[in-house]
């Protein structure tokens, strides 16, 4: 288990990026019936990886889809169902982060898992959605770690509340800005078009530029540019898949407040869900017309404010809540340690 007591969130150490506020858990569970579930694996001297599960609502996943929409910044990543989401705008399994190599063994955890459910006896097709980066500067990516019942184990842990931060689940092994980073989540709470809607976004860190704090250059050492993010955003305003492709886009803005050098070899991808009851796909709604409530263009400007923001936050949070880690580099083939963010620096 890993030891987070010395770590503290952004806000705890007074950075509050943004105007909106946050909801009350500032994590992408305060979007209502949203859950996440970790599984972290630290092992021996090599392993240091893990997934993690975000559902968008507890009931069959398969049965009751929910609109999405995808942004890609640059493509230099695996993200297995990709072409379904952005042809038909809808998810409708678990997503899955992991690592590089671990994708297929992804997609065959959800597939178990899918056609497990309750109702989904005569299904014989999934799509699957699973992201990643690379966690191999500090973790034997080589080796078949997580399996695909371990990942499965993270579907099942899937819960509300409180979202475990830093080097857990996902993010386990990842690096980013030269120093450890990981899983980090934030929310906000959004007026728009005369109603009252959260949104909240939750980040696999692994990606490379110069830091930057609240808008502050971090004067810390040399940082690697390479690398990839990977964000998902949940919300329960109604929006069209089309509006969900543009809010995802917008995430994008947060991802360069922080200073990310958007390179060549990094993968940066955004996938956007609304979990909102009267929009999900349900079997009677895709047999038929059906007239849907939907926030209009000229209103949907908050959200697109929102989206920046708590990815901005969670970034850091992910940055701010990773500890310290020793592990196995693959490309060097020897041990490394990645410090953690200097919180006592910041504080100074």
């Amino acid at each position: 288990m890993i030891e987070t007591s010395s770590r503290q969130r952004a806000r705890d150490l007074g950075i509050a990026p943004g105007q909106l506020p946050t909801g009350p858990l500032n994590a992408i569970t305060d979007v209502p019936g949203v859950r996440i579930g970790h599984v972290t694996l630290i092992e021996g001297e090599r392993t240091r990886t893990g997934a993690t599960a975000i559902l968008p609502h507890g009931g069959n996943l398969y049965a009751d889809k929910v609109p999405a929409g995808l942004a890609i910044l640059n493509g230099y990543g695996k993200l297995a169902g990709a072409t379904q989401v952005l042809e038909l705008g809808e998810v409708e399994t678990p997503i899955l982060l992991t690592n590089t190599l671990g994708v297929g063994r992804a997609i065959e955890a959800i597939n178990r898992w899918t056609l497990a459910q309750k109702g989904n006896e005569r299904v014989g097709s999934v799509n699957a959605v699973v992201g990643e980066t690379n966690d191999g500067r500090l973790n034997d990516i080589r080796a078949a770690f997580p399996t695909s019942e371990q990942m499965m184990a993270a579907i099942a842990a899937a819960q509300g509340g409180a979202v475990a931060e830093g080097c857990v689940g996902a993010g386990t092994g990842t690096v980013a800005f030269g120093y450890k980073g990981g899983i980090g989540t934030s929310s906000r709470r959004v007026d728009a078009a005369g109603g009252h809607y959260h949104l909240g976004v939750l980040v696999q860190s692994n990606y490379g530029g110069t830091l930057r704090i609240d808008g502050r250059a971090w004067a810390g050492d040399a940082a690697e540019t390479d690398g990839s993010i990977m964000i998902v955003l949940a919300t329960d305003a109604p929006l069209s898949d089309r509006n969900l492709r543009r809010l995802a886009a917008r995430c994008f803005g947060g991802l360069a407040r922080t200073g990310a050098a958007l390179s060549n070899g990094s993968g940066d991808y955004a996938l956007a869900f609304s979990t909102a009851p009267e929009i999900r796909r349900t079997p009677e709604r895709r047999q038929k017309l059906a007239a849907v409530t939907e926030i209009p263009n000229d209103q949907i400007s908050p959200l697109f404010l929102a989206a920046i923001e708590a990815t901005e936050e969670a970034i850091l949070n992910s940055l701010f809540m990773a500890v310290t880690m020793t592990g196995f580099d693959v490309a060097r083939q020897r041990q490394v340690t990645v410090a953690a963010l200097p919180l006592d620096r910041l504080r100074r």
